[in-house]
């Protein structure tokens, strides 16, 4: 799935990132609006994790979709 996909269905997916990353708030996924970028930047903020570690945990939930 590409990223204009993922951002296409966002609001179907955002229940199953809230459950992934329980502590993104629907605060945040209104603000990261389906950018993958957005997402793993506020994993990396909120769980303490490294940039690289974000962004694989993102494309590994989007891999699994």
């Amino acid at each position: 799935m590409n990223s204009d996909q993922f951002e296409g269905k966002w609001h179907q997916f955002k229940g199953g990132v809230q459950a992934q990353w329980g502590k993104l708030t629907n605060d945040d996924l209104d603000r990261i609006e389906g950018n993958q970028e957005k997402l793993a930047g506020e994993i990396q903020a909120k769980y303490g994790k490294s940039k690289e570690e974000a962004k694989k945990e993102v494309n590994d939930f989007i891999d699994s979709l």
